[in-house]
């Protein structure tokens, strides 16, 4: 065929043309190597995440319409946008000329904290923007479904965006809509009083009378809330307090006065009539000519016709044989970009199917609904939601069923770009639509050259894993939807570790059709058809077979079930895992199919408490309440301390000015790396680099023998720079390619043959506990005679509990450039890293040089939460080593799935427990008993089970205790600091204690941990005296703040209301110790220039990782000052101006960098003193200015240390901490006992934060260490392969966003309230404020108690018993097959004898 090997397209308005560019590039590639236009990230490189999202903009000159798309630029080649416009986050505003209000929001709304998602969040509600200016709440949440943050805790973006919607309350500002007010959609009046709806009704609870647009500002009968600006306007309590820090708190009614973290009413209107017009250009060169464009390996083609599309598919046929040239269609690239990206493949012709008119066809015939092969998902889902607006119902269930499996579709930037072919042709296991299409027996239209056919997605469609009966060289033109008829019923059900975005655990689509037969309704036909069963999509033929002719009946119900499980059988070990869990969603599934149908055929035939049955689930909006105390009228309105100040960088991060490690611009002659790292656990290793040095552009492969001092890193000097023969686990990394570019470095990198002889591995925590492998070091603490305690207890209990670990999930991965200066040895590092101390000690040991050469600095970070803190010396040393090497600059940054595998992550922990107490509940001992996996070297695993074993008893005091841990050396990667570093998982202990011993005894749980809670004055196990206890404050106030005892009423006539559907509630402590666990750490240093100009520079030891450092640090050093914050501005952290810095972690960072820079200050203002007392008008620049001109030194080193803490392990006490951070959490759950899957309705939480420094980060940093501690406690597990003959036992598969799931938008409570303590100044830090951090994260243990109580219910109406064991995390499978009933008793029989499994606890 005729075609141009010329790609045109516009990114940012401006006109690129690139001949014959390579196939193999993304635009996301593109766009930050070559366009340099960095803004968009790079977080998973697999469609995941979002952080790469970008808007692209097409002309249909079809339909004539302009379509404005989210897209992940990761998975986008470059050549599918030819001929469309291309908007990245630089492209719609900046803080250097203005910004675009999608950018100012974010910001100023504090939902950027890291800000490596922010500009993906951005363009997500651009995109939704230029498509509809006045979104609704659910238009708003859904364009979110593929973006992640693993900062915020999500509340604050929707906060932000929340004020574009049509159901936001403006207040007259018209801020959410272009000046007008936005409740008339942006077209009404002025003022809220022109509006025509009077009061704010679609905002939750809103009372009318009360409404925020008629001056009101609470909700009736609800404590601490308001309906303005979604909560942000809270009704606060300005509190004081009596007696003791346990005293009641008196409130005056006129002492409460309306508080805000934002005041939209000052944000920028949105005008769309301001936004760029699509170029003209690329209207009139529509429709598109045909491209063949020739890479270095790869050809693309994108034909015009369907005669050129079949032509070059007979010439490229699709082979299902490895062993033949792979060609590819490709339209969304969602498949075959992480296909290349994770499993090394590789396609030698793509061809581009998205230009061809007769498949872009969307039309409604006779049978039903043509959709053409290359209509995405987005595309169908708006038609189909036409025709079941337009249609009968009885006609479009077909359609209703689909959009339902579509609601769960990945993300939007896929749904945007996925054709509906797409999905049927990789013929998934686990698909989420060719089930619901096999059972409505959809017709495909096949085409080759010269030829064309009509197949049904029947049982003998998909033949093998991930194959069908469509030839090599056949394409699907289309694909018919049928109508339903009268009396025919489908319904489509799918279950997923996580409800959004997430792959397929088992789903179903479900059709019967029905004839009325005297009062009964007869089986005429069926399909049950199933994805994640089998090998393929099935169909349960004789279950199907069986059905026919039977009533539809509860009998017919209970045969199915059973012949269900027969039909669908799983060998033991079968891939996926999950049996038992897998057969209870097919019989779960069929139940919830089978009363879905009797309700629509007799209502009235449901019994009230089956009625959630045949609910579909819908999730109301996000909202929530953030409560803290006002500064008082006396501080000075520049003294922005107290105040819920923006974090610094806020709106660089949302305009994409911020940078980041691999942001910044490529150094002359700067080589990339390319990392060879090991794939088994245990083995001896030989390096053949031979073919990757024959490969052009690769500049050299680095080995040990290229160190020129220590091959030794880590904390204890333990781990290899470069494997040295043997590897010791999966990710250790061997060599390193030093090539031209990236893409060539990890093609090459991929190319060095390592050959592997397996040694014996130990993998699991009870592994090393049977081959008696530890570190040496054991951890005890002890109060008391336990023994004897023990003996006299009134009651005993023994148990085990296991807590897994968690990724960090950072967006940002690993990375460095690493800098030879060619001089006397010395090296510059720029690295993404929380110990830039440890990064340079490390990379001068390699190197053989002192540490004075060595350089190491960090600008920002994009998310670390402990992962940072010493991982990153592998990385960065080793690559130290390739520049000198090379002597040239070198970059590496890791992808997803290397960091996941070689970084570490939270250690996983068993506890074995006895306890002992008397029948109130009153524990009188406790001996406990805790493993952690630490890995493959110690790194910080001894520090980790410091914390955890001082945090083991939690809140609560217990007058014998004892506690011992062990660190277990295996075969993972090492595992490291994480929020909370060990905390967590000592305090999971306690709290499952606590459980159990409530359970023994019949009593509410929130009883028995209420008696046991620490007081004023009680001294913890290790010697520690509590003074400025705050425990039971905070949890008298938040349980009257949360009502909990009404909710606790409300829950239990809930769960007596309903059988399938239960509800639980929890109110859980945390006592939360704050320094690091060794005592040197506890120093800070901090460097203070004042120039002439007045302007401050400010740099200390910390490193901004997004928990608002440097902002709090500009407003500790503008106080001191007495100066307005925009005077300061904070540099790049460096060893050159803070040397020896400690790690920025152990939640100390403004304790001690903020005592650091108030000492600087102070050495500055007593050096100004007398120029202010003889001029007191003069003025902050005069007086500079006089002191500079009087030789003044306008520079000061600023130095903290806390002095009085001390431990002894050999004793077991000391004074570890210097204050304990204390708070409560109560969370609500519902449950699908059916299914497992779970919603949090509400989360309740007040934090003793002292005096906040800046409410708004402090607040923030509460709602994501909640959201991260969710992720801990629910979602988030790792999986770890058994191992068989195609794989290795230990190896991880959720090495990404695909398999490894963090909480998403709709994970988090619906109702998110957050108030800190009033009243409450703390006297050991600086300005009395508290570290804020870590202890929140704990606090999400209350969603898994609240689901811990939802299980109870349904086993205690089932009849089973009401205590278990509930492991964390509590996942969908685990809260599953706790529940117990008629389904889960027929799963659990079937594999009782199974002696395999696929995967491992670790």
């Amino acid at each position: 065929m005729a075609s141009e090997d010329e790609l045109v397209l516009f990114v940012n308005g401006q006109e690129v043309r690139l001949s014959r560019p390579d196939p193999e590039m993304t635009l996301l590639y593109f766009l930050r190597k070559h366009m340099r236009l960095t803004g968009s990230k790079l977080g998973c490189g697999e469609g995941g995440c979002g952080a790469c999202t970008v808007m692209v903009s097409r002309y249909d000159p079809i339909r004539r319409e302009i379509e404005h798309l989210s897209v992940n630029a990761c998975l986008a080649p470059l050549c599918s946008v030819d001929g469309m416009a291309v908007t990245t986050v630089e492209g719609i505003g900046s803080t250097k000329e203005s910004l675009h209000p999608c950018q100012e929001r974010i910001a100023k709304a504090h939902g950027s904290q890291c800000g490596f998602c922010t500009p993906g969040m951005v363009m997500s509600m651009y995109a939704l923007l230029r498509n509809n200016c006045t979104p609704s709440e659910e238009e708003l949440e859904e364009a979110f479904e593929g973006n992640l943050c693993r900062c915020t805790g999500y509340r604050p973006i929707i906060e932000g965006y929340r004020t574009f919607t049509k159901e936001a309350c403006c207040g007259g500002s018209g801020a959410a809509g272009g000046g007008k007010c936005c409740l008339k959609g942006g077209g009404g009046g002025e003022k809220a009083d022109d509006c025509q709806q009077t009061s704010c009704d679609s905002q939750p609870g809103c009372t009318g009378a009360k409404c925020c647009l008629k001056g009101g500002c609470g909700l009736e009968g609800l404590v601490n809330t308001c309906c303005q600006e979604n909560g942000n306007a809270e009704c606060k309590e300005e509190a004081t307090q009596n007696g003791s820090p346990d005293g009641p708190l008196q409130v005056k009614a006129e002492q409460r006065k309306p508080n805000a973290l934002f005041d939209s009413s000052k944000f920028i209107p949105l005008d769309p009539t301001q936004e760029p017009i699509f170029p003209p250009s690329l209207m009139l060169a529509a429709p598109a000519r045909p491209l063949a464009i020739q890479g270095p390996r790869t050809k693309w083609f994108r034909p015009s016709t369907l005669e050129q599309l079949l032509e070059l598919r007979d010439q490229y046929p699709q082979h299902s044989s490895p062993d033949k040239p792979q060609y590819r269609m490709v339209v969304g690239s969602s498949e075959i970009g992480v296909e290349v990206k994770l499993k090394n493949a590789f396609y030698e012709v793509l061809i581009s199917p998205t230009h061809i008119p007769e498949m872009n066809r969307l039309e409604v015939t006779e049978e039903g609904l043509m959709v053409g092969g290359a209509v995405t998902l987005t595309r169908l889902g708006k038609k189909m939601k036409e025709l079941t607006r337009s249609m009968p119902e009885h006609m479009t269930r077909s359609f209703t069923a689909i959009l339902e499996m579509l609601r769960w579709f990945a993300g939007q930037q896929i749904r945007n770009v996925a054709a509906v072919s797409g999905n049927i042709a990789t013929a998934s296991p686990t698909s989420d639509l060719n089930p619901t299409f096999m059972a409505l027996g959809v017709k495909v239209n096949l085409a080759s050259k010269g030829h064309s056919r009509t197949v049904v997605m029947d049982d003998s469609f998909f033949t093998k894993y991930r194959q069908t009966i469509i030839q090599p060289n056949e394409v699907i033109l289309s694909l018919v939807i049928p109508f339903t008829r009268e009396g025919e019923y489908v319904f489509s059900y799918k279950q997923s570790r996580r409800r959004e975005d997430d792959i397929t655990i088992v789903s179903c689509g479900l059709r019967v059709l029905l004839e009325q037969v005297g009062s009964d309704w007869k089986v005429v036909n069926s399909s049950l058809s199933y994805g994640g069963m089998s090998f393929r999509t099935v169909l349960a033929k004789k279950t199907q077979q069986m059905m026919v002719g039977r009533t539809w009946d509860e009998a017919m119900m209970a045969d199915t079930c059973k012949l269900l499980l027969e039909d669908l059988p799983l060998a033991p070990g079968a891939p996926g895992g999950m049996g038992e869990y897998r057969h209870s969603l097919v019989t779960s599934f069929f139940f919830k199919f089978y009363m879905t149908v009797l309700h629509r055929l007799s209502p009235q035939t449901i019994p009230a408490e089956m009625q959630s049955v045949v609910q579909p689930y819908h999730r109301p909006h996000t909202r929530g309440t953030q409560g803290f105390q006002m500064v008082p009228d006396t501080q000075a309105p520049l003294d922005m301390v107290g105040r819920p100040m923006m974090h610094q960088s806020a709106l660089r991060q949302a305009t994409g000015e911020a940078r980041y490690v691999d942001d910044m611009p490529p150094y002359q002659n700067e080589l990339y790396a390319g990392l060879v790292m090991s794939t088994h656990a245990h083995a001896k290793i030989v390096v053949d680099t031979s073919p990757a040095l024959q490969m052009e552009g690769v500049r050299d492969v680095v080995t040990v023998c290229d160190v020129p001092g220590k091959n030794l890193v880590g904390v204890f000097h333990d781990e290899p720079v470069y494997a040295d023969g043997e590897v010791t686990c999966f990710g250790q990394i061997i060599a390193v390619v030093v090539a031209d570019n990236l893409m060539l470095a990890q093609r090459a990198a991929k190319v060095v043959k390592v050959t592997y002889q397996d040694l014996p591995s130990v993998i699991t925590i009870k592994d090393a506990i049977v081959a008696n492998q530890f570190y040496n070091v054991t951890r005890q603490i002890s109060e008391g005679d336990v023994e004897g305690a023990l003996g006299a207890a009134e009651h005993t209990l023994e148990g085990e509990t296991h807590m897994e670990g968690q990724d960090h999930f950072y967006l940002e991965t690993h990375g460095c450039i690493a800098i030879p200066s060619g001089e006397e040895g010395e090296m510059e590092l720029l690295c993404s890293t929380q110990g830039l101390h440890h990064t340079q000690l490390a990379a001068a040991e390699a190197l053989g040089v002192p540490s004075n050469r060595i350089v190491a600095r960090a600008k920002r970070l994009g998310g670390g939460f402990g992962g940072k803190e010493t991982r990153t010396m592998s990385l960065t040393t080793a690559i130290a080593v390739a520049a000198r090497k090379v002597q040239a600059p070198v970059r590496a940054i890791l992808e997803r799935n290397e960091d996941m595998i070689s970084t570490g992550g939270r250690h996983p922990f068993l506890g074995q427990y006895k306890v002992g107490f008397t029948s109130e509940g009153k524990i009188t001992a406790l001996d406990l008993k805790m493993y952690s996996n630490g890995g493959n070297s110690i790194d910080l695993s001894y520090g980790v089970m410091d914390r955890a074993v001082l945090n083991s008893e939690n809140a609560y005091h217990i007058p014998n205790f004892r506690c011992r841990g062990w660190v277990c050396r295996t075969n993972l990667a090492s595992n490291t600091a994480f929020r909370g570093f060990g905390g967590p998982q000592g305090m999971m202990m306690a709290e499952q204690v606590i459980d159990m011993v409530a359970t023994k005894l019949g009593k509410p749980v929130e009883e028995v941990r209420y008696i046991n809670l620490y007081h004023e004055g009680d001294v913890t196990p290790y010697g520690y005296v509590l003074t400025e206890c705050r425990l039971n404050r905070c949890w008298s106030e938040l349980m009257e703040r949360c009502q909990f005892n009404e909710r606790k009423a409300n829950v239990e006539a809930f769960n007596r209301a309903n059988r399938w559907l239960k509800r639980g509630v929890a109110l859980i402590p945390t006592k939360y110790g704050i320094a690091f666990g060794l005592k040197h750490l506890n120093q800070a240093g901090a460097l203070l220039h004042i120039y002439t100009d007045g302007s401050i520079l400010l740099t200390h030891g910390g490193v901004e990782i997004g928990q608002g450092l440097h902002t709090k640090m500009i407003q500790v050093c503008a106080r001191c000052l007495g100066v307005p914050p925009e005077r300061v501005h904070v540099l790049d952290t460096s060893t050159t101006t803070v040397a020896n810095s400690s790690p920025t972690a152990a939640s100390s960072s403004t304790d001690l960098y903020g005592m650091a820079v108030k000492n600087a200050c102070e050495q500055l203002n007593e050096r100004l003193k007398k120029y202010k007392d003889k001029d007191p008008l003069g003025g902050w620049e005069k007086w500079v200015m006089s002191a500079y001109l009087d030789q003044v030194n306008l520079s000061a080193q600023g130095f903290h240390r806390d002095e009085d803490l001390h431990f002894n392990w050999t004793t077991g006490k000391g004074s570890p901490y210097n204050y304990y951070t204390y708070g409560t959490a109560c969370s609500e759950v519902e449950v699908d006992t059916l299914t497992g899957g779970f919603t949090v309705l509400k989360s309740d939480i007040l934090m003793d934060l002292g005096n906040s420094i800046n409410p708004a980060v402090d607040i923030g940093q509460v709602e994501g260490a909640f959201a991260q501690g969710l992720g801990l406690f629910t979602v988030e597990q790792h999986v770890y392969l058994e191992g068989s003959q195609y794989t290795q036992r230990g190896q991880m598969l959720s090495f990404g966003p695909s398999l490894y799931k963090i909480p998403g938008f709709s994970d988090v409570p619906v109702e998110f309230n957050v108030s800190l303590l009033d009243n409450a100044p703390n006297s050991r830090a600086i300005f009395s404020s508290k570290a804020v951090g870590e202890p929140p994260l704990f606090l999400a243990a209350s969603v898994f108690f609240a689901i811990k109580e939802a299980i109870r219910a349904a086993r205690r109406e089932g009849g089973f018993p009401a205590s278990f064991q509930l492991d964390s995390p509590a996942t969908v499978e685990r809260i599953r097959m706790a529940c117990l009933d008629e389904f889960t008793q027929k799963a659990l029989e079937i594999h009782k004898a199974d002696d395999k499994s696929w995967t491992i606890i670790v």
